[in-house]
C-alpha cells in the first residue's frame, strides 16, 4: 500500500492539480507521465519544479500530481501551487520559505468574460460613422 505523506490542491485560471508526495527519490509524475514529457516547454517544468528547489526537496519524494482543466500553462501553475501546499502540510518550516517565494498564494487572474454587443471581453465593434 502507497502512503501519502501530504495531499495538496493547486489552482491556477481554470486548471486544477491534485499533489501527493509519497517516500522516494524525486520522480515527479503528471497525468501518468513523466513531467518533462508532460510540460515539453522547459520554462513550465522549471514552475511546476520551483517548490521543490525553494525548499531543496528536490530528491526526498515521488510526486504524483493528476490535472485537469485549462491549458498547459494553467495547469504548470496549478502544479505548482499544490505542491507548495503539500511542502508546507509536510513541513511546516518549508512554509515562510514557500510564502516569501509567493508560492502559497493561488494567483486570481483569470480570463475576463466577453459581454454583449461587444467582439470580445474589450474589444468592440469597429464604429462606423456613416
Amino acid at each position: 500500500m502507497v502512503r501519502n505523506l501530504g495531499i495538496g490542491t493547486g489552482r491556477r485560471k481554470c486548471a486544477v492539480a491534485r499533489v501527493f508526495l509519497r517516500e522516494g527519490t524525486g520522480k515527479l509524475t503528471v497525468n501518468d507521465m513523466d513531467a518533462a514529457q508532460y510540460f515539453k516547454i522547459p520554462e513550465l517544468l522549471t514552475l511546476a519544479r520551483k517548490p521543490l528547489v525553494v525548499t531543496a526537496s528536490e530528491n526526498k519524494f515521488d510526486i504524483v500530481i493528476s490535472v485537469i482543466g485549462g491549458g498547459i500553462n494553467g495547469q504548470a501553475g496549478a502544479c505548482a501551487h499544490g505542491l507548495a501546499r503539500a511542502l508546507s502540510q509536510v513541513d511546516p518550516a518549508n512554509h515562510t520559505a514557500l510564502r516569501t517565494n509567493g508560492l502559497l498564494t493561488r494567483d486570481p487572474r483569470m480570463v475576463e468574460r466577453k459581454k454583449y454587443g461587444q467582439r470580445g471581453a474589450r474589444r468592440r465593434f469597429q464604429f462606423s460613422k456613416r
